[in-house]
């Protein structure tokens, strides 16, 4: 028999949770300590490991609570007809995933990249977008000779890279947008066919 969690302890980790988006809208991510948010919600720091494995479990259910955000609105926007458009629907969530160094970095933990034995929050908005992307491509004019899921997964890993290289002391001196830009251009336009 499937035991529900009683009302008390659903409210608790509301509160919990709603403590730490007070805490990150106040200071941004890389501020969030447990001992805040325990204060902040007022219980004891015990409760908070009962609700959360470590806060790496919380920073995955709010980082991706706010991409599934992101990517509802992107979905929301008009497909985009190529790799311009494409990089202009993404940027949104490109600047929310490099906003803080703390922040790429646990993404980059728990997008499914590292082997884990359970699927998060982020790691779903990680498929989510590749399915996402995929519809566009299917839909749209870009190239063929690959699979729309291939074009998709191709995308992310773009951007991924365009992000890692925006923290790179060698190579951080272009913008994230021109550099993203520059790579889904390449990927995702139609080979030209040389002129003889």
């Amino acid at each position: 028999m499937t035991r529900f969690p009683q009302k008390r302890t659903l409210e608790t980790r509301r509160r919990l949770i709603a403590a730490a988006r007070q805490i990150v809208g106040r200071h941004g991510y890389s501020a969030l300590r447990v001992e805040d948010v325990v204060a902040e919600a007022g219980v004891a720091k015990g409760t908070f490991f009962a609700h959360f494995a470590d806060k790496d479990v919380l920073m995955d259910l709010l980082l991706g609570e706010e991409i599934d955000g992101l990517i509802d609105e992107m979905m929301r926007a008009l497909a985009p007809r190529d790799a311009q458009e494409v990089t202009a629907v993404l940027m949104p969530l490109c600047d929310f995933m490099v906003r803080e160094r703390y922040v790429f970095d646990v993404i980059l933990r728990h997008s499914g990249a590292a082997a884990r034995e359970e699927i998060g929050p982020i790691a779903r908005t990680f498929l989510r977008q590749v399915e996402a992307f995929a519809q566009w491509f299917a839909a749209g004019e870009f190239r063929r000779d690959i699979s729309p899921a291939l074009l998709a997964e191709g995308v992310q890993a773009f951007a991924t890279q365009a992000m890692a290289m925006h923290f790179c002391a060698l190579h951080g001196d272009q913008p994230l947008r021109s550099r993203l830009e520059t790579y889904l251009k390449a990927w995702l336009e139609p080979p030209q066919m040389a002129v003889q």
